[in-house]
């Protein structure tokens, strides 16, 4: 009977010291404030840039031909050199033409020894009219031949000039300066005026750099930068086709004055030095970064930086109804504040609407944060505020543009 009643006072001890330890676990004390870092929302400049999709095209370019027809002799060239304004190119045979040339010249001597006698016989005419043998008739048809053999002296100079110039022809020089190509006729065979073009010449420095603007677009650009001084209130940078970006830039010199109804863009055209990267190999040939045809990204940069209201790119959220952030409010609660995004780079996020200059935004721990819920605030890491620190140094940090000119969406992670 007392071994009973022990079992059962200590079963009764045990279960109440269950009962009580699974009461403690199911009241835990408060968790703390996610503790978050916060960076205050300032102004900072940025300069304004739009991305399009472009062109080079070289300033001059000559398709060279033949101007008389006959055996090509020699070239005179290399093939892919750069050449300068006068060098000869082709020399075509000259034998036919240096005839044809002397055959013009004897025509107009004999043309003006008859012309000398005519002048004499003129002479005699005029003096017999004082006489009784002269006769005013004679005179007349003297005076009619010399005027005759002057106008066929004239004909056969000009003949004369003729078979110069086509003698002349017969060397091929480079009308213009700039890097000559692939020649399409070798020597021996016949060229002429219906050969076609027997190579290409195509200038260097500077180049041509064209590209459509959408009108909608181009409206907004004239917004922006007409009341700056227009084509002079931007300059131009070229994104190469392998990602770098060109080391000169360049000015806008032209906008077509006609929209393209097919795709609805207007032509702009800018101008851009194209120097020699190297010198020049013992072939003559040059090598230079930009190649008329080729497709570049052109970024059209404001010359003056603007004053935008600016955040860190990594505190800039997204879902289906647009960008927002979680800004931290007077009573340390997380608020969740829907944005309109300007131009950005790729470490500032230019805000156009929905912030204010001082607001505390959340740019780490953002994962661990609600819209609601109180948080603890504390400075952004030193690696935060370093990079925005050095945008602002920089004077003005680059907008970010996709090739449409458009800004990148951001990639958020809620």
């Amino acid at each position: 009977m007392y071994l009973a009643d022990v079992s059962i006072r200590l079963l009764a001890a045990t279960l109440l010291m269950i009962i009580a330890g699974g009461t403690v676990r199911a009241q835990p004390a408060p968790a703390a404030p996610p503790a978050v870092g916060i960076v205050e929302a300032t102004r900072r400049p940025i300069t304004e840039t739009s991305e399009f999709l472009g062109r080079i095209e070289a300033i001059n370019r000559v398709n060279v031909v033949a101007r008389v027809t006959a055996f090509l002799e020699r070239r005179l060239f290399e093939e892919g050199a750069e050449i300068s304004k006068g060098d000869e190119l082709y020399r075509l045979e000259r034998g036919p033409f240096e005839a044809d040339l002397a055959s013009k010249q004897a025509q107009v001597a004999q043309l003006q020894a008859t012309l000398e006698n005519a002048k004499l016989t003129t002479e005699r005419a005029r003096t017999l009219l004082g006489g009784p043998a002269g006769q005013q008739s004679t005179y007349d048809a003297a005076i009619a031949n010399q005027r005759s053999l002057e106008a066929q002296v004239q004909a056969a100079q000009a003949q004369v000039q003729a078979s110069q110039i086509n003698l002349d022809y017969t060397m091929i020089s480079a009308p213009i300066a700039g890097k000559i190509g692939r020649t399409a006729v070798t020597e021996g065979n016949v060229v002429g005026p219906t050969s076609g073009v027997l190579t290409t010449i195509v200038s260097q420095d500077p180049m041509y750099v064209t590209f459509p603007v959408p009108v909608r677009q181009g409206l907004e650009l004239r917004e922006r930068y007409g009341p700056q001084g227009g084509l002079e209130a931007v300059v131009i940078r070229l994104r190469l086709p392998d990602g770098r970006m060109y080391g000169k830039t360049g000015k806008l010199n032209f906008v077509d004055n006609t929209i393209a109804q097919n795709t609805d863009t207007i032509t702009v055209r800018g101008e851009i030095g194209n120097p020699i990267l190297r010198a020049p190999s013992a072939a003559g040939v040059t090598v230079h970064e930009l190649t008329d045809g080729e497709f570049v990204t052109v970024v059209l940069e404001g010359v003056q930086p603007v004053e935008v209201l600016a955040i860190p790119r990594s505190a800039v959220l997204s879902d289906q109804q647009g960008d927002y952030v979680l800004a931290v409010g007077a009573d340390n609660k997380a608020e969740q504040r829907r944005i309109q995004l300007g131009q950005s780079t790729p470490t500032i996020a230019a805000v156009i609407a929905g912030l204010a200059a001082g607001d505390r935004v959340i740019v780490e721990g953002l994962q661990r944060v609600r819209p609601g819920q109180t948080v603890s605030p504390g400075p952004a890491s030193p690696l935060i505020l370093s990079s925005m620190k050095a945008a602002a140094d920089g004077g003005a940090p680059q907008a970010d543009h996709g090739a449409s000119g458009q800004t990148h969406p951001v990639d958020a992670k809620p």
